[in-house]
């Protein structure tokens, strides 16, 4: 298994988004909403501070292979899927041309994500509007089939959810799935290694912290944009120092 990225790695920073697009003052899990407005400064204070805003496929390449990476790096992630990335995220991104990958929950496309807790409960992309973002220059990786606590799967189970999830994305969008972020940050050893059965070559996590902290390629860290951020609290996350180890998941 690839070991942790030496230290003389540049910082890698890899954001978490979930919905963005106007909405109330969330009352919780304010991680999965980003107002448009605080979006759009948020990709413009990338921009003009000189953040290489790169695409997963170099940042893992960066980390594990030895590739380059620009000096400060950043990587944009969006879980669930939801309609507003295509409506209210995607114009921002092609405005800058910044590359992000966001993750798909297969099995509930073009409905309601009937899996969050809080309310209102967003609509996900559907089909077509995957293959556009992914025509538009977006890569497409998987989040399951129905978004469960796979921790808490049977073996069957578990690897319908990462087997079918990718199968069905290959086939919709015609080229390889090679990426998972896990649903709600659930995994363990076993979820570990049934993503890495199916072919994954990296895995997000929902740990907060530096991607460099990474003990390997399907375990890794991410910070989460959080609707209260303003820049001064975006900034923050993308500056602040983590230790160069994080604390290991259960195995």
């Amino acid at each position: 298994m690839t070991t942790t990225p030496p230290p003389s790695h540049p910082k890698l920073v890899i954001l978490m988004y979930h919905q963005v697009g106007q909405f109330r003052r969330p009352a919780s899990h304010k991680a999965c909403f980003c107002d448009t407005r605080r979006f759009r400064s948020q990709m413009r204070y990338l921009a003009r501070m000189g953040y290489g805003v790169i695409g997963l496929e170099q940042a893992l390449r960066g980390l594990f292979e030895g590739g380059p990476l620009p000096s400060r790096p950043v990587v944009l992630t969006f879980d669930d899927g939801t309609r507003d990335f295509h409506d209210h995220a995607l114009p921002v991104l092609q405005e800058h041309g910044f590359p992000a990958t966001v993750y798909a929950v297969t099995g509930l496309l073009g409905r309601s994500a009937d899996f969050v807790s809080y309310r209102p409960v967003p609509r996900l992309m559907t089909g077509e509007a995957l293959r556009a973002v992914q025509r538009a220059g977006i890569q497409v990786g998987s989040h399951s089939v129905t978004h469960p606590q796979l921790t808490q799967l049977d073996d069957a189970d578990l690897r319908r959810e990462v087997f079918d999830s990718k199968a069905f994305l290959e086939d919709l969008l015609g080229s390889p799935v090679d990426h998972f972020c896990y649903p709600k940050g659930d995994y363990d050893a076993r979820v570990r290694e049934v993503v890495r059965a199916a072919g994954y070559r990296s895995a997000l996590t929902t740990v907060r912290g530096a991607a460099n902290t990474a003990a390997n390629p399907l375990e890794i860290p991410r910070k989460a944009v959080s609707f209260g951020d303003n820049l001064i609290g975006y900034a923050w996350k993308l500056h602040l120092k983590h230790p160069q180890k994080i604390k290991a998941r259960p195995r």
